[in-house]
């Protein structure tokens, strides 16, 4: 998986479960942060999401479910 297609899964996930636009959910999500797998061997992609209370807790939410399944992310280049 890419960070171009997890950004698309989720929000996908999103407008599914939760409503509104895919363009505002990638907006509040901003962009996947990539780590070197030689130091986050387990989990190596992060968000920081921004938006509501709400919005912010959905998001995590979904993000911690995400990452038992996709836990490694390679670079789109």
């Amino acid at each position: 998986m890419t960070p171009s297609q997890l950004t698309d899964l989720l929000v996908a996930r999103l407008v599914r479960d939760r409503g509104g636009s895919g363009q505002r959910w990638r907006k509040l999500m901003g962009r996947v942060q990539l780590y070197d797998l030689k130091t986050h061997r387990h989990c190596n992609w992060a968000i920081s999401p921004t938006g509501s209370n709400a919005e912010i807790a959905a998001i995590e939410r979904l993000l911690d479910d995400i990452r038992t399944s996709h836990p490694i992310v390679l670079d789109d280049h």
